[in-house]
């Protein structure tokens, strides 16, 4: 496995846009040409992620992914003060056909999108929250923290751009079980906001 922190504001796979071949996937690839991706990020969070270093961990990697045996942590800035200290959001999503990349909340065709949230601290008009997704649907977290009142800074999409100078949002953790021997793992990436 090669595990590493991807920066903000960096695509994981090349995009289809010209001048867009510049992606994590090909920066690890110089330096590990055996690197095989295994999950994504979205270009705007940062955060640990793992390539595999094999087809065969690719595989056993990818099955965790599949069957949700990878827990993922993550920590967000997001705009008010969350008067709860924790809960869950459970609302299904869908692509938002008219307005790609962006997702929606659709009760009738959505796909079933589950989100923990844990509020770590709160300060001048901003809530600080450990999330934890149960499912792994595009854009979920970013959704699910619109869809209860509470956008994460920097957002672009789904929040007001201009309260940070990038997206608030950070996979700080990722655990999963081994490819080789199965013992469980935690990687961590320290928090650059």
């Amino acid at each position: 496995m090669i595990i590493v922190t991807k920066p903000a504001g960096l695509l994981s796979v090349p995009g289809k846009a010209a001048g867009t071949e510049d992606c994590l996937v090909s920066r690890v690839q110089a330096a590990h040409p055996e690197a095989l991706l295994v999950h994504r990020l979205d270009m705007d969070t940062s955060g640990v992620m793992v390539f595999a270093a094999s087809k065969q961990a690719q595989r056993h990697l990818g099955l965790q992914f599949e069957r949700r045996h990878v827990e993922k942590l993550y920590v967000a800035d997001v705009a008010g003060e969350i008067a709860d200290d924790s809960g869950v959001v459970d609302l299904p999503l869908i692509c938002d056909w008219p307005n790609r990349p962006l997702q929606m909340v659709c009760h009738v065709t959505g796909k079933a999108a589950r989100t923990e949230w844990q509020v770590m601290a709160r300060e001048d008009g901003v809530t600080r929250v450990a999330l934890r997704p149960l499912t792994g649907r595009s854009h979920q977290l970013r959704v699910h923290m619109l869809a209860i009142g509470h956008p994460i800074l920097g957002d672009r999409f789904y929040g007001d751009a201009t309260r940070a100078e990038r997206m608030h949002l950070h996979a700080a953790e990722l655990s999963f079980f081994h490819p080789d021997g199965g013992a469980r793992v935690t990687y961590a990436a320290p928090l650059p906001f």
